[in-house]
C-alpha cells in the first residue's frame, strides 16, 4: 500500500512540476533521487527528457558519469555530460561567491554552475531532486542518531570542521549552539530521535544550503528550478511514515529504494552509492601553502579566525582539514565581494591577491 501511494503521488508531483510553456529538462547524477525523478519524467513524456550530468575527469573521487549514462540510456533519455576540471575550480571561484548572497560553502555549488550554464543552452526550467535525503531519511547521519550512545550512537552535528585545530577565536567558538537549540525545538511533540534529525535538516540545511545552491547557480543563468520532491503532498506522505521504512538496518531510504527497484531495476538502489563527491580537497591540497597565505590575511577570515591556524590547516591533510580549507576559501571570497565590495574577473589566486585591498 506504502509503495502504491509513493507511485501515485510522486507521479503526480512531477506531473505538476514539469508543467511549462517553455522547454525543460533535469539534473542527472545517477543517484536514488535523481533517478528515480528521471523514471517520472520518463512515464510522463512522449519525447526524450533532457537530462544533464557533471563528471570530474583525472580526479581521486569517483565519478558516477558511467551509471548515469546507464540509467539515461535505459529510459530513452537525451543525455547532456559536462566536465569540471581543477581550472574550472580556481576560475569560476569568484564569480560563483558573487551570485550566492549568503555564504552556504557548499562544494557542489561550483560544479552546479557549470551545469546550469550548459542546461541554459536548451532550456529554461530544470527538475532536480533536493529533498529526497532529507523526507525519506537518506544521509548516514540519520543512521547515527538512531542508535543508543553504547553503540556510537551521537548528535547529527556534534562536530564541526572548523572545531579543534585553534581556528576560531575563542568569542566565536560557541557558534553551534544554535544547532543545537534548533534540535531541542524540534524535539518537542513527541517525535523519534530519526524524525527530530529529519526536522532540523528541513528547517536548516535545505533551505539554508541546497536550495539556495540550487537556485542562485539556476538563476546565474537564467533558468528556474522545480523540486518535486519537495511537493507538499510528497513531503506530508514522507512524514507520516513509520522509521522502519525509512531506515533498516544500514540502510536508508528504504521504501524509495524499493520502489525504484521496481520501477527501475538497472538504477541499482541497493547498491552502495559513493555520492556526488567535488575533489575541492585535492585541488586545494595542490595550491595549499600559496592559497592559504592567500586566505590567512584577509579582512573576514582575520575577524573571526587565527591567521596561523588557517595557514596551518591549508598546509595539512585529511577530509576534515580540507573541508575546514574549503569553507575558508570560500568565505574569504564571499567577504571580499558581499561585504567589502571587491570585483574581480579573474581567478580566486588574482580575487585575494592582498594588493586590491
Amino acid at each position: 500500500e506504502a509503495m502504491e501511494r509513493l507511485d501515485g503521488i510522486l507521479t503526480d508531483s512531477v506531473m505538476v512540476h514539469q508543467r511549462a510553456d517553455v522547454s525543460y529538462g533535469m539534473f542527472l547524477s545517477g543517484g536514488i533521487d535523481s533517478s528515480a525523478l528521471l523514471a517520472l519524467m520518463a512515464r510522463l513524456n512522449d519525447r526524450p527528457v533532457l537530462a544533464y550530468t557533471v563528471g570530474f575527469a583525472g580526479a581521486a573521487v569517483p565519478d558516477e558519469r558511467a551509471h548515469a549514462r546507464v540509467v539515461a540510456q535505459a529510459l530513452g533519455a537525451e543525455h547532456v555530460e559536462v566536465e569540471f576540471s581543477k581550472e574550472d575550480f580556481w576560475q569560476s571561484l569568484p564569480r560563483v561567491a558573487a551570485i550566492m548572497d549568503d555564504p552556504a560553502a557548499d562544494y557542489a555549488v561550483l560544479p552546479t554552475f557549470k551545469l546550469a550554464g550548459r542546461a541554459a543552452q536548451d532550456v529554461k526550467v530544470i527538475l532536480s531532486g533536493e529533498g529526497g535525503d532529507e523526507l525519506f531519511a537518506g544521509y548516514g547521519r540519520y543512521r547515527s542518531v538512531m542508535r543508543p550512545w553504547w553503540r556510537g550512537g551521537r548528535a547529527m552535528r556534534w562536530r564541526g570542521a572548523m572545531q579543534g585545530a585553534g581556528l576560531l577565536r575563542a568569542e566565536y567558538s560557541n557558534w553551534r549552539d544554535g544547532t543545537a537549540a534548533r534540535e531541542g525545538i524540534e524535539a518537542r511533540g513527541g517525535r523519534t530521535r530519526l524524525q527530530v534529525a529529519q526536522a532540523v535538516d528541513c528547517a536548516d540545511w535545505l533551505p539554508n544550503d541546497l536550495l539556495i545552491k540550487l537556485d542562485r547557480c539556476l538563476m546565474a543563468h537564467g533558468v528556474e528550478g522545480r523540486t518535486p520532491l519537495l511537493d507538499p503532498r510528497v513531503a506530508e506522505l514522507a512524514y507520516r511514515l513509520p522509521d522502519r521504512l525509512k531506515i533498516k538496518g544500514r540502510t536508508g531510504k528504504w521504501l524509495l529504494r524499493n520502489w525504484l527497484a521496481e520501477t527501475l531495476p538497472v538504477a541499482k538502489p541497493f547498491t552502495r552509492k559513493r555520492g556526488f563527491t567535488v575533489p575541492v580537497g585535492e585541488w586545494i591540497s595542490a595550491e595549499g601553502a600559496r592559497i592559504g597565505d592567500l586566505v590567512a590575511v584577509q579582512p573576514g577570515i582575520v575577524e573571526l579566525c587565527n591567521p596561523s591556524a588557517v595557514e596551518n590547516v591549508f598546509r595539512s591533510t585529511g577530509k576534515r582539514a580540507a573541508f575546514a580549507s574549503w569553507m575558508l576559501l570560500f568565505y574569504a571570497l564571499w567577504h571580499s565581494q558581499h561585504i567589502l565590495g571587491q570585483t574581480c574577473d579573474g581567478d580566486a589566486f588574482d580575487a585575494l591577491d592582498p594588493a586590491r585591498y
